[in-house]
C-alpha cells in the first residue's frame, strides 16, 4: 500500500510543466516548476520542514516548544503544518501589506499572527523582524527560525529542488529563473545545478523597491533604492545571509504592475493558478528572452498558489484601484 504517514511526507516532487501560450514566440520551451502542489501550496514547505528538522537535531527546538518566525505568509504555512504534526505552537509576525487570505490561512492552522507595519526600517522595534526577535527572547522554550540567515533554508533546496529539476530535465536545464526574497531558493537550487553543470545560467528577478539587484551589481547596500512596493514575498530591504551571489549570473527588475498582469495571464492562458511572484518571475524571463536560443531550456519557479491573492491581483476592483487595469 502507498500510504503517507502524515502530511509532511507529501512535500516535494512537484511537477515541471511546459508553458504553451505566453512563451510560444520564444525560440525554446519554457518550463515552470509549479510549487503550489506542495501541501501548504508553496515552495516554502520545503525549507520550513528542513529548518524544524535541523533545529530538533541541534536541540534548539524541544518538545512542546514554540516556533517563532517573521513571514510574509508562505513560510509560516509550512512551519504551521510541521507544528501541527509534531506538536509545537506557532507565533508569526507579518506585515500589513500581506493579503488577508494569508493571515486567515495561518490562523486556520493554529498560528498566532501579529501584524506589523511594512514601511519601517528593518531594525526599527516595530518591524516584523524586530518583533519576532523580541518575542523569541521573551518566550520560554521557543525557537526563532530566522529564515533569512538560517542556512537550513538553502540546504533544503540544495537537497530537493535542485535535484528534482536536474532529474526532471534529464540534466538539460540551461537557465534557472527565480523571483528572490530570502535567498534560500535561488542559492540552494543554483548551488546544486551549478555543481552538476557550471554553465547553467541563474537569473534572479527583483521587484522595484528592493535593494538586492543594486547590491548584486555594486556590492553596496544602498537604502535609497528601498521604497514601498506591492509585490509580496520577494525583494528585501537588507541582504540575508542565505545569499551566495557568486552562483547568480544576473538580476532583472520587474514592476509591481507587470508582475500582477503576468500572474493573471498565467491563469488565463496556461490554466496555472499561481501567485504574484510567479508573474514576476515569468515577466523577468520575458524581459530577458533575447538571451535565449533554440538550445535553451529555462526553468521558472512558480512559488505559490493564486488563492493567496484572490483579494488582490485576482480582484478587478483592487487591480483598478492600483492602476494595473
Amino acid at each position: 500500500m502507498d500510504i503517507k504517514n502524515n502530511i509532511l511526507e507529501t512535500i516535494g516532487n512537484t511537477p515541471l510543466i511546459r508553458l504553451n501560450s505566453i512563451t510560444k514566440a520564444l525560440p525554446c520551451p519554457v518550463l515552470a516548476k509549479v510549487e503550489y502542489f506542495n501541501p501548504g501550496n508553496s515552495i516554502k514547505d520545503r525549507m520550513a520542514l528542513k529548518m524544524v528538522e535541523v533545529a530538533e537535531k541541534e536541540g534548539k527546538l524541544k518538545p512542546g516548544g514554540t516556533i517563532i518566525e517573521c513571514t510574509s505568509g508562505n513560510t509560516g504555512m509550512g512551519l504551521a503544518l510541521a507544528a501541527v504534526v509534531k506538536g509545537y505552537k506557532c507565533i508569526f509576525t507579518t506585515t500589513d501589506k500581506q493579503s488577508k487570505e494569508k493571515l486567515n490561512i495561518l490562523r486556520a492552522v493554529g498560528a498566532e499572527v501579529i501584524v506589523c507595519p511594512t514601511d519601517v526600517e528593518p531594525d526599527d522595534p516595530r518591524s516584523y523582524y524586530s518583533v519576532a526577535r523580541k518575542l523569541a527572547a521573551e518566550t520560554p522554550n521557543s525557537f526563532h527560525c530566522n529564515q533569512y540567515d538560517n542556512f537550513a533554508n538553502r540546504q533544503a533546496h540544495f537537497e530537493t529542488t535542485g535535484p528534482e529539476i536536474w532529474e526532471q530535465t534529464d540534466g538539460k536545464v540551461t537557465h534557472l529563473i527565480v523571483a528572490t526574497g530570502t535567498g534560500g531558493t535561488i542559492t540552494g537550487t543554483a548551488q546544486y545545478l551549478k555543481k552538476m553543470n557550471p554553465e547553467i545560467q541563474v537569473w534572479a528577478i527583483d521587484p522595484y523597491g528592493s535593494l538586492l539587484a543594486h547590491y548584486f551589481e555594486t556590492g553596496e547596500v544602498d537604502m535609497s533604492q528601498v521604497h514601498p512596493y506591492i509585490s509580496e514575498g520577494i525583494g528585501e530591504d537588507f541582504v540575508p545571509k542565505n545569499y551566495d551571489m557568486s552562483v547568480v549570473d544576473r538580476f532583472e527588475k520587474v514592476t509591481d504592475k507587470e508582475g500582477a498582469i503576468m500572474a493573471r495571464r498565467i491563469a488565463l492562458e496556461e490554466g496555472i493558478f499561481a501567485g504574484y511572484s510567479a508573474g514576476t518571475a515569468l515577466q523577468g524571463l520575458m524581459q530577458l528572452s533575447t538571451l535565449l536560443n533554440k538550445d535553451s531550456l529555462p526553468v521558472v519557479i512558480f512559488h505559490d498558489h493564486g488563492s493567496r491573492y484572490v483579494g488582490k491581483i485576482y480582484n478587478d476592483t483592487w487591480m483598478k484601484e492600483k492602476g494595473f487595469l
